[in-house]
């Protein structure tokens, strides 16, 4: 990539970091939580799932497990059924006691602030450790790419790229790192709030000037049934 397109693809950056920042002044992790530890299971709870739900279910999970102790020394069974509510919930009892276990035995029961410690814990990747550095921390070491993420720099034409990884690579190209947490923050808010998978909402988008298949769908040559079928397919 040449200079000049990077330069004019920091400028388009900046101009749509702005203009979410504008629509969503108070964007924020929405997983309830009060410490890091309370992140990092509620983070791990979340893979293909709600925030929302998560919040329902670690309501009183974290009233009964105050500890990496209590995590790691709980009956399997017994975590399960805490947790039953949330897809995926054997395995993710199973990764939440050996990322526990792990804490206990390595970290003195406490969350580690390095990507590498993080993800040496059982069932934390590098979506999860961003989460945790970034918000429990302060520390921007990555850019959480989730499947908003992922749909909007397509859409955006900010990565071509098919993995999580790549997709993440891409963005710290194109964002000041200062602005990686908040810059997930605001797709995320964006994606959930206007840019849904499918049909999104391109007539009100608030960076519709910046968003190639924005411009596709509102062409003005397209007749209404026309740009419904390109929302659609972006």
């Amino acid at each position: 990539m040449s200079k000049e397109r990077l330069t004019d693809k920091e400028a388009r950056m900046a101009r749509i970091i702005h203009g979410l920042h504008e629509a969503y002044p108070h964007a924020h992790c929405e997983l309830n939580y009060s410490n890091p530890l309370e992140l990092l299971i509620a983070t791990i709870l979340s893979a293909q799932c709600t925030d929302k739900q998560v919040n329902i279910v670690t309501e009183p999970l974290f009233k009964k497990y105050r500890s990496a102790r209590d995590y790691a020394e709980a009956a399997l069974a017994d975590l399960e059924g805490d947790i039953r509510r949330i897809g995926l919930y054997r395995n993710k009892a199973k990764n939440i006691k050996a990322a526990c276990k792990a804490l206990v035995e390595k970290h003195g029961g406490q969350v580690p602030r390095t990507m590498q410690e993080l993800t040496e814990l059982g069932g934390v990747g590098r979506k999860t450790a961003n989460v945790v550095l970034g918000n429990a921390f302060g520390i921007n070491v990555g850019i959480v790419v989730d499947t908003h993420v992922v749909r909007l720099s397509r859409r955006l034409g900010l990565s071509a790229q098919a993995t999580p990884e790549k997709i993440e690579a891409d963005l710290q190209r194109l964002v000041p790192q200062k602005d990686w947490m908040l810059f997930s923050h605001l797709l995320i808010w964006h994606g959930r709030r206007r840019c849904a998978a499918r049909s999104p909402d391109c007539e009100n988008c608030e960076i519709k000037a910046d968003c190639p298949a924005g411009e596709k769908v509102l062409n003005p040559k397209l007749t209404p049934e026309q740009q419904k079928k390109a929302r659609m397919q972006i």
